[in-house]
């Protein structure tokens, strides 16, 4: 579910203020996306176009940069960030039916963020609470030894 760009003018003015500073720098890409991630929170289609236009770099390769590194985000982070672990413990014991459940009760995909803004959902590779697996985090709240039934009751906690 694709959420609308609702960046600000004082958002841009500090995004082409970063991008003046930097882009005759050699190898000043990636800070530059590190950058703007930190203004806008993630980096959508918009925010990237502005970045190859001042930057003069093509567009593919700013899209390839943004998808290869897992530290940028296509889409914004909702109020509550639920990340669903996938590390071997937690796949072995039912993670991956945990991640359809939340994809299906959210109606969002991984990396997604819920239409109003309060949820985003994210796969992890481990968050070091193997022996409770399968674990999920919604915030800085962890949830483990979980079954499919009990997702929906947590969610509702948050609504």
């Amino acid at each position: 579910m694709a959420v609308a760009f609702a960046g600000t003018n004082e958002q841009e003015k500090q995004l082409l203020s970063v991008i003046e500073e930097m882009k005759d720098t050699k190898g000043a890409l990636m800070p530059i996306l590190q950058k703007a991630q930190e203004i806008y929170g993630y980096l959508p289609v918009e925010v990237q176009k502005i970045i190859a236009d001042k930057t003069e770099t093509p567009m593919e390769k700013i899209y390839g940069v943004v998808t290869f590194y897992s530290q940028f985000s296509l889409y914004p982070k909702g109020q509550f960030q639920v990340s669903v672990c996938l590390g071997t413990a937690c796949y072995v014991k039912g993670a991956g039916d945990i991640y359809e459940e939340l994809k299906k009760e959210l109606k969002i995909d991984g990396g997604e963020c819920t239409a109003d803004g309060k949820f985003s959902l994210d796969a992890c590779r481990c968050i070091g609470a193997c022996g409770l697996a399968p674990v999920i985090m919604v915030n800085d709240d962890v949830y483990g030894r979980l079954t499919k039934s009990e997702i929906k009751g947590i969610l509702d906690k948050y609504n």
